[in-house]
């Protein structure tokens, strides 16, 4: 005998929707999600889409009424409760455009929590697209499945982020001048934490010693080799997912 088909397929598209959902709700789609679903998905009358809205959790729906530009999905079902985030933080200093797009889509498909651009001495791009990082970060959940969105905090300078940092959270400084190896000390400091990245130059040296006079700061060291921002980012964040079990 057949085995029974999953429902909702496996390869059922995901989307985000920033209105809260419910069941039995009737969700209208147009712009650029219908024309997703409607003209690149070939989404029609009765086929299932998985939905989440970074509050209740992801819920299937069923198109319903499809049009060229536009559709609406009946909710039916919820499928699971938002995830549990690991509670982490990236503060990173801004790098240039298509890199630092890059680095929040890797936060987010790595389950990193919040997003915190720094701005340092050396720090090249100081103004940033809230909006443009935010739909890298969208792209990244839907693509990954992932129910919650990461926080994209907005840029603070680094003696601010300093001065107001949280007593209970650890933060561990990705320092080219070397430091603890990174694996074991994180596994040694459990809890809410967060790793900070510099710029392409590298902190200067005040602002390293500012870092350093910071009582919840640790040094680690990411190996023998010079990483750039972005791989550092990858690199630390993965670390740490390692070291809290979320892998």
């Amino acid at each position: 005998m057949p085995a029974t088909p999953a429902w909702p397929p496996q390869s059922t598209p995901r989307l985000y929707v920033a209105e809260p959902i419910s069941a039995g709700a009737m969700t209208r789609l147009d712009g650029g999600a219908a024309h997703y679903l409607v003209q690149v998905m070939r989404i029609r009358p009765g086929d299932p889409v998985k939905l989440f809205d970074d509050r209740s959790g992801e819920w299937l729906g069923i198109a319903r009424d499809v049009q060229k530009r536009s559709l609406t999905l009946e909710v039916t079902d919820h499928l699971r409760e938002r995830e549990r985030v690991p509670d982490f933080w990236l503060v990173m200093a801004p790098i240039k455009k298509g890199r630092i797009d890059w680095m929040v889509e890797k936060a987010c498909e790595l389950g990193v929590a919040r997003v915190v651009p720094v701005l340092t001495r050396r720090t090249v791009v100081d103004k940033l697209k809230h909006d443009r990082l935010t739909a890298h970060a969208i792209e990244a959940a839907e693509q990954c499945d992932r129910t919650a969105l990461p926080e994209i905090a907005d840029p603070v300078k680094l003696t601010a982020l300093l001065k107001g940092w949280p007593e209970g959270r650890t933060l561990f400084f990705a320092d080219e001048e070397g430091g603890a190896p990174a694996l074991e000390t994180m596994r040694a400091r459990p809890g809410p934490a967060a790793v900070i990245i510099g710029p392409e130059g590298g902190f200067d040296a005040e602002e390293r010693a500012a870092i350093k006079a910071l009582p919840q700061a640790v040094g680690i060291s990411l190996g023998p080799r010079i990483l750039r921002a972005d791989t550092a980012a990858a690199a630390a964040t993965s670390l740490w997912m390692a070291a809290a079990g979320d892998w």
